[in-house]
């Protein structure tokens, strides 16, 4: 998927929990701490870098502000039913941010922003010189970074690829229009509320035909007019939930102000990296066939 320079952004703690839950509790560190997402996640890493190379325009961003990030200030509830990571889960999060920055990765990551207001900061940045983006992610809520025609949204995992209108495509809205589909719909993966009675049909019909929220309340009258099943109620239910969609907005729309970031950063690509990743796997206590592929990262075949 390379070819000519762009930004590669990569929401690291998606894959981190990707291994977590799916790999087995088979690798432990000397001293007993399970490593299965860290294998899991430097495979990945590995194969994510192999597919880029030499492309230096690469950062990785964590996430860890979870109940302390600035949307619990707007709305407490926001992400309440997660749980914040046990001793051996918070172990390999480290882990695995100790080992990108050793391949010489940009990492981004702290307590008020989340991993996606890094990732919207960076894509920002990397526009602002000239470069495409491509994030790799499992998250839908990033699909809002599909801004121009070269930008891509890449689960990596599943090699599985959408620009702007293959996203459009599967939800019935614009990229840019995202975070006002979220607002309708709700999303109880981290907890908005969405409107009762308003599900992803008529949240993107609404949005086709008006817009934004604020064209939806311009044209409250005009929408019994919509080939909509309860059209001619649907401002009804809408209006006495329509301060909670605002809210809601505000909680789904990414931040790309992240203040300490300034410029897309370059990633360090060399053999120094790789033998400080292999380093790092082998203080692990991890060997075989992993650290095998990591020294020859980036070599001549």
């Amino acid at each position: 998927m390379n070819g000519a320079p762009r930004a590669w952004l990569v929401d690291a703690s998606v894959y981190i929990f990707r291994a977590w839950f799916s790999m087995p509790d088979r690798w432990h560190t000397p001293a007993g701490m399970p490593l299965n997402a860290v294998v899991g996640y430097a495979g990945f890493l590995y194969d994510a870098l192999a597919q880029t190379h030499p492309d230096l325009h690469v950062a990785a961003a964590f996430d860890e502000s979870l109940g302390s990030c600035f949307r619990n200030e707007i709305f407490p509830g926001y992400k309440a039913s997660r749980e914040l990571p046990d001793e051996a889960l918070a172990f390999q999060l480290q882990a695995c941010r100790e080992l990108t920055e050793r391949a010489g990765v940009p990492c981004f990551g702290g307590p008020r922003y989340e991993a996606d207001d890094y990732l919207a900061s960076l894509a920002r940045l990397a526009r602002e010189q000239g470069l495409p983006v491509t994030v790799l992610t499992r998250d839908k809520d990033l699909g809002q970074l599909l801004q121009h025609a070269e930008d891509r949204w890449w689960d990596f995992a599943a090699q599985r690829s959408l620009d702007a209108a293959g996203f459009e495509a599967q939800f019935g809205v614009a990229p840019r229009q995202f975070a006002d589909y979220l607002a309708l719909v709700g999303d109880a993966v981290d907890d908005i509320p969405g409107v009762p009675g308003i599900g992803p049909k008529t949240a993107a019909a609404l949005l086709q035909a008006y817009d934004s929220l604020e064209g939806i309340a311009d044209n409250a009258g005009q929408m019994e007019s919509l080939p909509l099943r309860g059209a001619k109620r649907l401002w009804q239910r809408l209006e006495p939930h329509w301060e909670q969609a605002l809210l809601a907005r505000r909680l789904a729309r990414l931040e790309a102000h992240v203040p300490e970031l300034e410029a897309m950063p370059a990633c360090s690509r060399d053999a120094d990296g790789n033998q400080a990743v292999v380093d790092y796997l082998r203080e692990l206590g991890l060997g075989g066939p992993l650290v095998a592929r990591w020294n020859k990262l980036g070599r001549a075949p």
